[in-house]
């Protein structure tokens, strides 16, 4: 049984996006190029879902800072031996040839030293990641978990005014952005900012004057980083946009390959492909050629640092302002100074991309919710009588498209609803199944508003079949028992047998297990028409709703059909939306609406002879006499 949102006049929407996208090493998946407006903000509110893990987080900061100083402090230790070394104190007389020689003793328990800083500065350093991997995988799951409920509570309004590509760019793509920001770049922030710091303090506690020497190259590093950084960014835009017009492009000529080949534009879809993929290949490889200068860049910057180091720290030793083990150490420490520092720069445009996609996400997260449900009553043996009370609907305020609509359909009666594309058929479906919220007035089923039910309550009271048919992945049994899990294997071919789909299923190579690909292109229209028949049948509900059921198939498996249908809907309250008048001649009601309205209702002999707007439809659809049926 198909419960969904069903398509049609009067109803806004927008054509359908596009799947997730690649990215590149400073772009988040679908975001480069654009930064968060409330950047402050969206960052609050994205360090309020780590709360819950405030303790992990506090020993994710002490190993790192463990891990850093373990490996901070060792060139300063190998300096110092450095220093005794050169100084000759670690010396000793060897009488066997006659004067002094280093103590390897003394060298050997330095290294040793160094080994066990070096072993546990990687120990703490892997809990580090470790916790960190988990905080990060918590939260995202948690902002995960909240954007699949919200999705589930949000109206059909919302999905009327997104495309399907932009609603899984935010539940998929930005999610990713932030986890993998979460889970590596703020490790990386964290590890880079602690050895900065742990690194100039070790440097001041050495020589403030070789410090100064080395903090010098920090405005040049920061500066280049910066720049190409922010040249780079452009490139990466440049590339996800090209690299959506491609996957775009990709995907429909894949879907609508058939077409292609019939009209015979399979050049003009490769030369499209080629000009996208030329436009792709350039801003691509620009963008990783420029962001790929960062590091040889940082490595010149270390250099000059290395080599003022170097170069004062020859003249303080001469001086004898400082020892020669200190400048071995800042030497160093003059090279584990540039690359955090490259780090923390390029780190600025990953939290951007990053917060960007959570205000994305949060933004999803505010959208108005449809009414909560107050579920003041419950019907338990549902007979199917349905009334429309005064009611009003607009999908725009000041352009009402229902106004004042008063219907009823008493239980086991065919009402079909029949009038021109956009004159409100499906909407008034959509407001019975409460996909919509009315402006005013009330629907009633059994005397109950169904503002008192809840929604799934109200909804598996109705059994749908639309035009557009919907079928999943999966197999032809599973489609059938979609509305009913628990059908027995008997219930399920006895549906398919009432839907005259039985036949052609056991044609097929599996059966009732032939899986069906994602679009089930593996049947034809026809076929998966009647399987959607197949799972009304098989849910047995009270009330149908049929939107032009047959407009799929042959002539004579409608004729089989529509038994099948008439069997179905005895005894049931059945909506039918008509597109061909001939369909609902033995209609109990028939409602005839244009701009919103209900303008006639009849049975159709009474509407004939009335020669009102349903005569005319219908004579227009039989002009001459000649049975040409045409949609109205």
């Amino acid at each position: 049984m198909n419960r969904g949102p069903m398509g049609g006049g009067g109803r806004p929407g927008g054509p359908m996006g596009g799947g997730p996208m690649g990215g590149g090493p400073m772009a988040g998946l679908g975001m480069s190029g654009q930064k968060a407006r409330d950047f402050r903000g969206t960052s609050l509110r994205l360090l309020g879902y780590f709360r819950p893990e405030k303790w992990l987080l506090a020993l994710v900061l002490a190993a790192a800072i463990i891990s850093t100083v373990f490996n901070v402090v060792g060139p300063k230790i190998l300096g110092m031996a450095t220093t005794k070394l050169f100084d000759g104190v670690v010396t000793m007389f060897d009488p066997r040839i006659g004067h002094m020689t280093i103590d390897f003793g003394y060298i050997g328990n330095v290294m040793l030293i160094l080994l066990g800083l070096y072993v546990l500065s990687s120990v703490f350093s892997y809990i580090q990641q470790y916790v960190m991997a988990g905080v990060a995988q918590r939260v995202v799951y948690r902002l995960r978990r909240e954007v699949e409920e919200k999705l589930g509570r949000l109206p059909l309004r919302f999905y009327d005014s997104k495309t399907h590509g932009e609603i899984m760019s935010r539940a998929v793509n930005d999610m990713d952005n932030i986890s993998n920001t979460l889970q590596q770049s703020l490790t990386q922030f964290i590890t880079s900012l602690v050895t900065v710091i742990g690194v100039i303090v070790l440097m001041l506690s050495i020589n403030w004057i070789l410090t100064l020497v080395t903090l010098l190259t920090l405005p040049l590093s920061v500066g280049v980083t910066m720049v190409v950084a922010k040249r780079s960014q452009r490139y990466f835009s440049s590339q996800q946009s090209a690299l959506g017009e491609l996957n775009g492009h990709v995907e429909e000529m894949f879907t609508g390959h058939r077409v292609v080949k019939a009209f015979g534009r399979e050049r003009q879809s490769v030369e499209a492909f080629d000009a996208m993929n030329a436009r792709l290949y350039d801003a691509g490889w620009r963008a990783q050629f420029i962001s790929g200068m960062i590091f040889p860049l940082m490595m010149s910057i270390g250099n000059l640092g290395f080599v003022a180091v170097a170069v004062v720290g020859s003249v303080l030793v001469t001086q004898g302002t400082v020892q020669i083990g200190d400048v071995v150490a800042f030497i160093q420490y003059a090279r584990q100074f540039s690359q955090p520092i490259a780090q923390l720069a390029s780190f600025s445009n990953t939290i951007q991309l990053a917060i960007a996609s959570a205000e994305r996400i949060f933004e999803l997260l505010d959208e108005q919710e449809q009414a909560p449900e107050t579920v003041e009553a419950s019907i338990a043996a549902p007979q199917g009588h349905v009334e429309f009370q005064h009611v009003s609907f607009s999908y725009k305020p000041d352009e009402p498209l229902i106004v004042d609509m008063n219907i009823e359909a008493k239980p086991g009666q065919t009402v079909a609803i029949v009038g021109p594309t956009g004159a409100g058929k499906t909407t008034l479906v959509n407001l019975l199944m409460r996909f919509y919220e009315l402006d005013s007035g009330r629907i009633l089923v059994d005397g109950v508003d169904i503002t008192r039910l809840r929604r799934a309550e109200l909804r598996q009271m109705f059994g749908m079949v639309l035009q557009d048919t919907w079928l999943f992945n999966g197999t032809i049994r599973d489609n059938i028992a979609y509305g009913h899990e628990d059908a027995t294997e008997a219930e399920i071919v006895q549906a398919a047998r009432t839907a005259q789909a039985d036949h052609f299923i056991r044609t097929l190579p599996d059966g009732y297990d032939t899986v069906l690909n994602q679009e089930a292109s593996n049947l034809s229209q026809g076929q998966k028409q009647l399987l959607t028949i197949a799972r009304a049948v098989l849910a047995n509900p009270p009330i149908l709703i049929l939107d032009e059921a047959t407009s799929s198939v042959d002539t004579r498996t409608e004729a089989l059909i529509q038994a099948a249908t008439l069997a179905l809907m005895k005894g049931r309250t059945s909506f039918v939306i008509a597109h061909r008048l001939s369909t609902i001649r033995g209609a109990d009601l028939i409602l005839v609406m244009n701009h919103g309205a209900i303008v006639e209702q009849g049975t159709h002999e009474t509407l004939l002879e009335a020669g009102g707007f349903y005569a005319s439809l219908y004579n227009s659809q039989f002009a001459n006499r000649e049975p040409v049926e045409e949609t109205v």
